[in-house]
């Protein structure tokens, strides 16, 4: 079937709409959907600046959600009709996801979320002239597209009066924020977060640690987020470029110390703004993506610090998904708030909004 995506031809390169594209049928394991909308993440601009050339062109795109047209002979949770949330993609058999814990599945999120290909090394795209390949699947999905391939695994049915520009960001900008403070940190009411930036990801932990009662503190160095933050929960949010020692204005804020940090940053300098602006035994949750960071070992231990990474919010998309749809319904998730529509041809004015954080959380609406 002929469909249009938005086609990054070269790394770094813009993100170039594009209408000559084939996309396979489902095999037995896949799905096809009809994209609605589509959830820009800083995952897909920063991928792209970095993405190899010998995977190229390549479709992005990994916060969709639409409306199922066709199914694989295996698929039996979701039919065509279906409203649904894409998010990422899992093995579904290994320990770590018959567990519960998919996010961490054994296979490798990388080997079946970033590789550009299939796991058996296909590609779903190509172009309808010559049938060169175009590369995608990204997520399990490649959803910067009108009609995109996904699997039974990130596959998710959310109801069809939700409006798809909020059901986008679930799969994954959102359900790292929320699930991390709920799956993982797990807060208890009256006890204290601070959350080094306040892009999507910050500002869905922030309001989720606000609504279970938790005192926030946002660190961000941009005004707007900074007021985003205080109007979504946050008892403080603090500019990092004014502030000396912002760890110790943390500590200031919250008697002594932050029992919980969220990093979204990924920065060596954050991480460590983070660590010391802890309580004693207090938890520092690792959700941005970075390289090397060093800290100051005697720090963690005399104070019984603990340090956790966490991918996707440590959630099982089939069963989180439909508690954020919950929380949102009963006003505990306005992500309307960080949601700023663009339409799917403006794709790459809406990235460079993001870049500039002229907005929070960009989704594009397909037709």
């Amino acid at each position: 079937m002929r469909i249009q995506a938005a086609v990054v031809e070269t790394p770094g390169g813009p993100f170039t709409l594009r209408d000559d594209l084939v996309i396979d049928a489902p095999r037995p394991d896949e799905v096809l959907v009809k994209i609605t909308a589509a959830g820009i993440c800083h995952t897909d601009l920063s991928t792209r600046q970095k993405w190899p050339a010998q995977l190229s062109p390549m479709v992005f795109g990994h916060e969709g959600a639409g409306v199922v047209t066709a199914v694989g002979d295996q698929v039996t949770t979701v039919r065509p009709g279906d409203t649904v949330c894409l998010s990422y993609r899992s093995c579904r058999t290994c320990r770590q996801c018959a567990a519960g814990h998919p996010a961490y599945c054994e296979t490798g999120i990388f080997a079946l979320n970033a590789t550009g290909t299939r796991p058996d090394g296909t590609t779903p795209l190509s172009r309808a002239g010559d049938g060169s390949p175009v590369y995608g699947n990204f997520f399990g999905q490649s959803s910067f597209a009108t009609h995109a391939l996904a699997h039974l695994s990130n596959v998710v049915k959310v109801p069809a009066d939700l409006p798809p520009a909020l059901a986008a960001p679930l799969g994954c900008g959102v359900q790292t924020g929320a699930g991390t403070v709920l799956n993982v940190l797990r807060p208890p009411r009256g006890s204290s977060l601070a959350v080094f930036g306040a892009g999507s990801v910050g500002l869905s932990a922030v309001m989720t640690a606000a609504a279970e009662g938790c005192r926030v503190i946002a660190v961000d160095p941009l005004p707007a987020r900074r007021a985003t933050a205080l109007k979504l929960g946050a008892t403080t949010a603090l500019a990092p470029d004014t502030v000396a020692d912002v760890a110790a204005a943390i500590r200031q804020h919250t008697d002594g110390g932050a029992h919980f940090a969220l990093d979204t940053t990924g920065r060596p300098d954050v991480i460590t703004q983070a660590i010391g602006a802890l309580t004693q035994r207090g938890t520092l949750a690792l959700v941005g993506v970075g390289g090397r960071a060093e800290f100051d070992i005697m720090t963690v231990l005399t104070k019984g610090i603990r340090i956790r990474g966490v991918i996707e919010g440590d959630a099982a998309p089939a069963d989180f998904i439909p508690q954020l749809i919950t929380r949102y319904r009963e006003g505990l998730l306005p992500l309307d708030e960080i949601i700023t529509e663009f339409p799917f041809h403006d794709i790459e004015r809406a990235a460079q909004a993001a870049t500039t954080g002229e907005v929070i959380k960009p989704v594009l609406r397909l037709p």
